[in-house]
């Protein structure tokens, strides 16, 4: 589950270690669904390589919420922690490398980690930077034009622009492909003008 944070907290890679054997490698393709929606997710997943969508279907329409990139680590938390049906499609965009570590293995490791102070830290920050992360994008929905939302995107997460197919971001963004076409010529055409 907490891989990706060895590094910064080198405490707890002895509880982490243990856990390592039971971690499944896949090397997947593009469009490999990695937990559908309405399934209860069974895993953790983490990138080694490779881009992963969160999405939910909207009257057959697919809306994408979220991009993950390498060393990042991710689930369907509610459905995770609550045994509930997942509300979103995890599915790879490009070609993957990705690790599962099986719930069980997951809840083993959270009870021998519990009484570490460091791994309270861990959980209050990764936890707090989600949400805050959330909080920007919905406000961003309310507040923001999608040209608005396209500009922050290429100032603050280019890497998504370059590597994500444009149809996805145009999802992500809440506009057609179209759409997002106008906004990149106009963005492009204002600094032209520099």
């Amino acid at each position: 589950m907490l891989f990706h944070f060895k590094d910064q907290f080198p405490q707890l890679k002895p509880f982490l270690d243990k856990y390592l054997e039971f971690l499944k490698r896949l090397e997947v393709p593009t469009k490999t669904v990695l937990l559908e929606e309405g399934k209860v997710s069974q895993n953790y997943i983490y990138i080694e390589k490779g881009c992963v969508r969160a999405f939910f279907n909207n009257n057959g329409e697919a809306k994408t919420v979220q991009f993950f990139f390498e060393n990042e680590g991710l689930t369907s938390f509610e459905s995770f922690i609550n045994n509930s049906p997942s509300l979103l499609t995890i599915e790879t965009i490009e070609p993957s490398v990705v690790y599962l570590l099986p719930k069980k293995y997951v809840t083993e490791l959270v009870k021998e980690l519990v009484n570490e102070p460091e791994f309270t830290q861990l959980i209050l920050q990764v936890s707090a930077g989600r949400q805050m992360h959330y909080m920007n994008e919905f406000f961003s929905f309310i507040r923001d034009t999608p040209e608005q939302r396209y500009q922050n995107l290429l100032n603050n997460r280019p890497h998504i622009i370059q590597r994500v197919p444009q149809h996805y971001i145009a999802s992500y963004l809440g506009v057609t492909t179209v759409h997002l076409s106008r906004i990149k010529r106009k963005i492009a055409k204002g600094k032209s003008h520099f």
